[in-house]
C-alpha cells in the first residue's frame, strides 16, 4: 500500500492518492493493483488498510503513479524499482516493530 500524505482528518483529502498491491507469484508476474483512488476513494483505501493491519507506505510520487494505473493491471516494468524500494521499506518497517518475521509474515 502506499499513500500520498495528507490529513487524516480530512483537510487535503481531496488531494490524497493511494493504491494497494496484490502479489501472487502463481497469477502473475508482477504485483497487480487491488485499489486506487483519489480524495475520499484514496482515505477510504488507507482506512480500510489500516483496520486490517496493512502496511501502509507514504510516498507521494509512488502514490501519484500507481494511482494512475487499472485496477487488476500489473504494475509496469518501469516501476518494478520503485516497488521493490516500497517492500524494502515496509520489510524494514516490520523487522522494527516485531523482529521475528520474515517476508512470508507481511
Amino acid at each position: 500500500m502506499s499513500k500520498s500524505e495528507g490529513s487524516p482528518k480530512g483537510e487535503g483529502v481531496k488531494d490524497m492518492k493511494a493504491a494497494a498491491l496484490k502479489y501472487t507469484s502463481d497469477d502473475n508476474a508482477a504485483p497487480v493493483v487491488v485499489a486506487a483512488g483519489v480524495g475520499y476513494v484514496a482515505q477510504k483505501i488507507v482506512e480500510i488498510a489500516d483496520e486490517f493491519g496493512v502496511a501502509v507506505y507514504h510516498d507521494d510520487s509512488a502514490a501519484t503513479m500507481l494511482s494512475t494505473l487499472k485496477l487488476g493491471q500489473e504494475i509496469p516494468p518501469a516501476l518494478y524499482q520503485m516497488v521493490v524500494d516500497v517492500y524494502v521499506a515496509v520489510l524494514q518497517a516490520a523487522k522494527n516493530t516485531k523482529p521475528d518475521l520474515g517476508p512470508a509474515d507481511i
